[in-house]
């Protein structure tokens, strides 16, 4: 049985008792611990643990997610801005949904309407993967009456009707000349503030990511062996403390070393960071200068594409490409391997010199 105490705060203790076991809580309103005390009651004739008072009064697929954020950011695992977007996401679309409601039906018809406003197979995977995250983390590490059948039957369901699976894989790599006009386009234009120019040889010259670029540090270059370091780079398995020294050499065209030579003679303030913008603004601008120039399909991330590409027409290893690019999984590097034909006719030249 429960028993209930009034305290001098004017909030109420319950306490129960029942085959052995004993847990209390401590509520505002004699009804609210009421309620809870019925229920723990019945978890414990189940041979379950009772839940918190915080935890039991989730009700929501939102409470799921702060949830889930909280306990992360406990464990100083705190979603990166990838996660944090897609967490945001389905907060709007889903976080008012009973966790009840969150059925297979209902996990349908968010992949239909993630898939009509254009969220493509590889996209809408992640999302409903981030679902199945939510509902195990609530259910493993607080015990809550949740399962996660429905998210696997409606992945199911929604890999039959092709809206879930792998992203189609890109292989746009830009043209020296475009290239070459992108770069004039932003070294003529006395308003852009960033060096965009420069950064696009850069992101060619070392196969960096946009973000990457714009975090490196002075502090971390060594001008003696002429090498950087990136720190925090990203990876699927270490999402912190995977640092990696690469090489700023001229093997993809364009010199990295001496990029950051022509960044240190434009330094005028006291950052740290070798290019102090925002990655943000970078990729804005970036897109913003395809559009004046009319040049379609291509991203700032097919920089890194080509600089990968370059590095194996210039005849280095899968291995040696690593060490530059970051990859850890040989598999994952193939797919930005889309060499072009006509560099065989140098590989050849250079083996036969």
């Amino acid at each position: 049985m429960a028993s209930f105490t009034k305290l001098h705060s004017g909030s109420w203790r319950v306490q129960v008792r029942r085959k052995g076991r004993y847990v209390s809580e401590t509520f505002l309103r004699r009804d609210d611990a009421r309620r809870w005390a019925l229920e723990a009651e019945r978890q414990i004739d189940r041979g379950e643990t009772p839940n918190h008072s915080r935890i039991a009064r989730l009700k929501t697929f939102g409470d799921l997610i702060d949830l889930h954020i909280d306990d992360m950011c406990d464990v100083g695992k705190t979603p990166r801005r990838s996660k944090a977007a897609t967490l945001d996401m389905l907060k709007r679309q889903l976080g008012k949904c009973n966790m009840a409601a969150l059925d297979r039906e209902r996990l349908i018809r968010f992949g239909r309407d993630r898939a009509a406003k254009g969220a493509g197979p590889a996209t809408l995977g992640i999302d409903i993967g981030t679902i199945k995250l939510i509902l195990s983390h609530a259910a493993a590490v607080h015990g809550l009456p949740v399962t996660i059948e429905a998210v696997d039957l409606a992945r199911i369901a929604l890999k039959q009707l092709g809206l879930v699976g792998k992203g189609q894989e890109r292989d746009r790599r830009p043209t020296q000349d475009e290239l070459d006009r992108l770069i004039s386009h932003f070294d003529a234009n006395p308003r852009q503030i960033a060096p965009i120019g420069r950064i696009i040889r850069f992101a060619v010259a070392t196969a960096m990511r946009q973000e990457e670029i714009c975090t490196v540090r002075w502090s971390d270059l060594e001008c003696r062996t002429r090498m950087l370091l990136i720190r925090d780079r990203k990876d699927p398995r270490n999402k912190q403390g995977n640092n990696q020294r690469i090489p700023l050499f001229a093997a993809c065209g364009y010199d990295a070393w001496a990029i950051v030579e022509e960044q240190r003679a434009c330094r005028s303030n006291n950052d740290d960071r070798i290019f102090p913008f925002n990655g943000r603004s970078v990729g804005t601008a970036f897109r913003r200068g395809c559009a004046d120039l009319s040049i379609h399909d291509l991203h700032f991330h097919d920089l890194r594409h080509e600089g990968t590409s370059r590095l194996f027409e210039a005849g280095f290893t899968i291995e040696q490409v690593a060490l530059v690019t970051g990859h850890k999984d040989w598999k994952m590097l193939k797919r930005y391997t889309h060499l072009k034909p006509e560099a065989l006719h140098a590989l050849l030249a250079a083996r036969a010199a």
